[in-house]
């Protein structure tokens, strides 16, 4: 096993710093299922604050954060439109079928990006016998469109045309952060484009754990009967939103150093051959061969990737890698490909 091991799997895999340790170490706690943890209270506040929301939830989990978002806004038999790869359709195990009772119709986007066009076409009503629009979901960035960002034009295009048919809109914005900071929009812009938000706190902010549901504050009662329904009440959590505090604090400025990176690693792939183009945020995605005989040679060389498809290599870069590690990284995965197409 090499000594040293690099990491691209994905955003998850980052480790507290010492200063947020240390925040979570001094963090003032109470029982957050009564709704008495102050940390709690302060994290929830300052960020529906700063999207505009009047209220916001402290999760477990950005999957619990979908699908009580998605449940809070469309009723068991009615129906979510979103684009065909969405996180909440191909990770999050049929979770909104499962528990939600949604219906949900697709379509297939440009890497991710539903056009507000066909939405508004796809949109329709209820009727005594038939299934009705209830709201429409978004994720930016676009995970599997390799952390794209909407443009805050086309969001607000799919609030008006919405709006005007009476639907609601969820954004998954597991990687948000990652979009303020390519795109400079306002965090309130965003805000406005959305009934609910879901916002994750451990994939580029680098905390633990946690994930924050931006909403109305007339659904929060709800939505706390939600959360303790699907087992996502906790209690002392200010350890957890102290961590959460500390990362909105510090970290977001600068994964501008996380989408550097991956630019680093697409020019040493796009040398080599390998046509990955330019990532505009923190994700890179690989066409290979072989993706497993590839995942496996750079494992041996001492580099972590993810085996997306049989055919798609992905790496994904943070605040535990640094620049020349991620260089390495590169030319790593450039030669388990070569070596994969000469053996395949």
């Amino acid at each position: 096993m090499p000594d040293e091991i690099i990491d691209l799997r994905s955003d998850t895999v980052t480790k507290p710093t010492a200063s947020m340790r240390a925040a979570m170490a001094a963090a003032e706690v109470g029982d957050d299922t009564l709704g008495e943890d102050p940390t709690v209270i302060r994290l929830e506040r300052m960020l529906a604050d700063v999207f505009g929301f009047t209220a916001g939830l402290f999760l477990p989990s950005g999957v619990m954060g979908n699908q009580l978002g998605l449940r809070l806004l469309v009723p068991p038999g009615q129906e979510l439109l979103a684009d065909a790869s969405s996180h909440f359709l191909l990770y999050e195990d049929g979770g909104v079928a499962w528990h939600g009772g949604i219906l949900t119709r697709t379509a297939v986007s440009e890497n991710g990006l539903l056009d507000p066009a066909i939405l508004a076409r796809m949109i329709r009503p209820t009727t005594p016998y038939g299934t009705g629009t209830r709201a429409v979901a978004v994720e930016n960035t676009h995970n599997a469109g390799g952390g794209v960002v909407y443009p805050l034009e086309a969001l607000q295009e799919i609030r008006r045309v919405t709006r005007e048919a009476g639907v609601a809109v969820h954004c998954d914005g597991a990687r948000l952060w990652n979009a303020h900071v390519v795109s400079g929009v306002p965090f309130d812009a965003y805000g406005a484009c959305f009934d609910t938000l879901s916002l994750c706190i451990s994939k580029g902010l680098g905390a633990p754990a946690g994930t924050v549901l931006l909403l109305d504050a007339d659904r929060l009662e709800e939505a706390r009967v939600m959360r303790h329904r699907m087992g996502g009440s906790m209690r002392q959590t200010g350890i957890l939103a102290a961590a959460a505090i500390h990362a909105f604090e510090n970290h977001v400025e600068r994964m501008a150093e996380d989408h550097a990176n991956a630019k680093t690693i697409a020019g040493v792939l796009n040398d080599s051959g390998l046509d990955v183009g330019t990532p505009e945020t923190n994700i890179v995605f690989v066409q290979v061969p072989d993706a497993g005989k590839v995942q496996a040679a750079c494992m041996a060389a001492g580099v972590r990737v993810s085996a997306m498809t049989p055919t798609t290599v992905r790496l994904v870069t943070h605040l535990d890698v640094s620049a020349q590690q991620c260089e390495r990284a590169a030319f790593t995965v450039a030669n388990a490909v070569s070596e994969a197409g000469t053996q395949a």
